[in-house]
């Protein structure tokens, strides 16, 4: 058995072979990665509440304006699985710190932007910076946690994500709150400059290099492929609020014929005994790889977009301050937060069945959500609410947690970066897709005269489609597990296969 399936009774696996030997300082240096990760994704969500501040300050068009947001997000998902490679192939440590030193540069110059097409460049460098600093947080887990201690340090990754990821709204209305004025809205750039700055220093002391027998090669006709399939599928998607979708539809087309070709690429490499951007073989013979990023991608559509409905149903529809809008989601991130951090220390014991309860769970506290707001006076809705949004936040952090380590568990240290960053580039692209059709979806219902609550309805319902379609992959994949069907190979397997790997 490998090295990353723990024996039972909590015991840490055996690591003989694998050249393992655990890092005293590895607890610490987890803590440095959380808290880069946990800037670089609540940047996703932060500047969204702060965008007619901006638009106001510095007298930008609504199409302008949205580039604040979809340009970050949309460098973010590009630099991904290139990001992973380059941090397999070269050191991890090495591309996290510069990665991370150029997020903190790139946010002093969002800050100090003195016009709109400054500052659009700032945030596409900034999602840059995040996007190649993302990928290092799962592989450095990788690299230095082995067994059960690696559910546990995932349990804290997944904690960060899902609450980076629901405090947005919550965070950017409280600086706004007490940076007050036209201003204002500069100081959410400006606070990641301090804690940016310390966790360089922290890293520099710190985090462990990439062992030299895990490096290599960088494809440099697959990251061109990539990159350009990738953003033929995102542009459409972070221009939908401008009509980018009815105009640049046939990107959609040819995001997926580029996207084949470098399939098709990365099975000659193997073929040949190169060494490719992203290894077919991830998705053919690592156990439960290609089930848990699908699993992640759709749970992605619908929990991205449901913040960006919350946010205008609250303060559009119940004109809330942008801080009391993100108080009322607050109880799911309460809820996330707690359940991932449990839901670290039971993953190897219950497996994807932790996945397949969160999601039950999301979807009932969402699906409740939505019908409390319906129903409920809406001077008590929000209060109403927020037990059941808390029952979906316990959900959620019994989703993203599990889901990341039973994708990853057996996954090669040497693949790390690379399969980090292409699980990654699934949730990037699913939440894409989620913001823009579910708030798309929300002022449609709302222009055919319906009201603010059956347009929250409509879009919840939505986003509920495809959670319900990530919780019937899971459940797939758990009753495989009861059956006893191998999901494929296991990691010294599929690092010593041949490089024609057969393909299952």
């Amino acid at each position: 058995m490998t090295a990353s399936t723990s024996a039972a009774g909590g015991r840490e696996p055996d690591t003989r072979g694998d050249g393992y030997e655990p890092d005293p300082q590895r607890w610490r240096a987890l803590w440095v990665t959380l808290v880069a990760g946990f800037m670089s994704l609540l940047d996703v969500t932060i500047v969204a509440v702060a965008l007619p501040t901006v638009q106001q300050d510095l007298h930008a068009s609504p199409a302008q304006v949205q580039w604040v947001v979809s340009g970050y997000a949309l460098t973010f998902a590009l630099a991904l699985v290139t990001a992973g490679r380059l941090g397999d192939a070269l050191d991890r440590r090495r591309i996290f710190l510069l990665a991370l030193g150029g997020f903190v540069v790139f946010s002093a110059a969002c800050g100090a932007a003195p016009d709109i097409t400054l500052l659009v460049a700032a945030r596409l460098a900034q999602g840059l910076a995040a996007g190649f600093m993302a990928p290092q947080n799962s592989a450095l887990i990788q690299q230095m946690f082995r067994g059960a201690e690696r559910g546990r340090a995932f349990g804290f990754f997944g904690a960060t994500v899902g609450i980076s990821s629901a405090a947005g709204p919550i965070t950017g209305g409280a600086i706004l709150a007490l940076a007050s004025g036209d201003q204002g809205w500069r100081w959410i750039f400006y606070v990641n400059v301090p804690i940016g700055v310390l966790a360089v220093l922290l890293g520099r002391r710190l985090l462990p290099r990439t062992p030299r027998s895990g490096r290599g090669r960088v494809d440099l006709p697959g990251v061109l492929l990539l990159g350009l399939g990738v953003l033929a599928l995102m542009c459409p998607l972070v221009l939908a609020e401008s009509g980018g979708i009815e105009r640049l539809w046939w990107l959609f087309p040819a995001g997926a014929a580029l996207l084949t070709v470098f399939t098709r690429w990365q099975r000659r490499l193997v073929a040949r005994g190169a060494q490719p951007l992203l290894d077919p073989r991830l998705f053919t013979t690592v156990r439960g790889y290609a089930i848990g990023a699908g699993i992640g991608t759709l749970y992605f559509v619908g929990f991205s977009g449901v913040w960006l409905v919350f946010a205008l149903f609250y303060q559009r529809g119940l004109d809330f301050s942008p801080l009391r809008s993100g108080l009322a989601v607050t109880p799911f991130a309460l809820g996330s937060a707690s359940a991932a951090v449990v839901s670290g220390r039971l993953v190897e014991r219950y497996g994807r069945l932790l996945t397949v309860c969160g999601l039950a769970g999301v979807i009932a506290g969402l699906g409740g959500t939505a019908l409390l707001l319906r129903l409920a006076p809406l001077d008590l809705a929000p209060w109403v609410a927020a037990p059941v949004l808390f029952l979906g936040g316990v959900g959620g952090g019994f989703v993203v947690s599990p889901n990341i380590t039973m994708t990853l568990r057996d996954v090669p240290v040497r693949m790390a970066g690379a399969a980090g960053g292409a699980l990654q580039t699934g949730q990037r692209l699913g939440a894409a897709l989620g913001t823009a059709a579910l708030p798309g979806l929300f002022y449609l219902v709302l222009g055919r005269g319906g009201d603010y609550r059956g347009a929250l309805v409509t879009a919840l319902g939505a986003a509920l489609a495809g959670m319900a379609a990530s919780l019937a992959l899971a459940v797939f994949d758990w009753r495989r597990d009861r059956r006893g069907k191998p999901h494929g190979k296991c990691p010294d397997e599929v690092a010593n296969a041949p490089v024609h790997a057969r393909q299952t």
